[in-house]
């Protein structure tokens, strides 16, 4: 269960990042839908008060409709056995490794 705020997008990594226009080409949905999803479902937000953007991550997770996973994202996990295939599906591998060393 999540506690606080939503942890998407946090900590911010620009790769793991896509604008609004991008995940509504990737869902095969309009932009306006997918941020009423940004708000509904926390799979992105507005970054330093600029525009919209999506993790292409918990947009995986959302239209596989694996809500196990996305809670255990907006949590704040990043390396558990439910998260990590999405970072790898992604090309996001990397980020884990990435904030393992830091």
């Amino acid at each position: 269960m999540m506690r606080g705020e939503p942890q998407i997008l946090v900590p911010y990594d620009a790769r793991e990042a896509v604008c609004l226009k991008e995940a509504a080409a990737q869902a095969s949905r309009s932009q306006t839908t997918v941020k009423s999803w940004c708000a509904l479902h926390y799979i992105g937000r507005r970054v330093a008060g600029g525009p919209w953007q999506v993790s292409r991550v918990a947009l995986a997770m959302l239209l596989d409709g694996d809500r196990p996973a996305l809670q255990a994202y907006l949590s704040g996990d990043r390396a558990g056995s439910l998260v990590t295939p999405y970072f790898d599906r992604a090309g996001l591998s990397k980020i884990n490794t990435d904030r393992r060393v830091s």
